[in-house]
């Protein structure tokens, strides 16, 4: 899938979602698809946890 479907379909996804259950329902389901996306980053090895969580306490640079 492109991006360019990607983000039609995230768009409508929102635009649905804020028509049916309004700005609180919206904000709810754009927060839901970033957790979604980031679990499947994390999920493909595109994101490693253990760094990440390194760099935040100090432990390790980011680099």
């Amino acid at each position: 899938m492109s991006a360019t479907v990607a983000g039609a379909l995230m768009g409508a996804t929102l635009a649905f979602a804020g028509l049916i259950f309004g700005f609180w329902g919206f904000l709810l389901v754009l927060f839901l698809m970033g957790v979604g996306a980031l679990v499947g980053r994390m999920l493909s090895g595109e994101i490693d946890v253990r760094a990440l969580a390194g760099a935040f306490t100090g432990r390790r640079t980011s680099s």
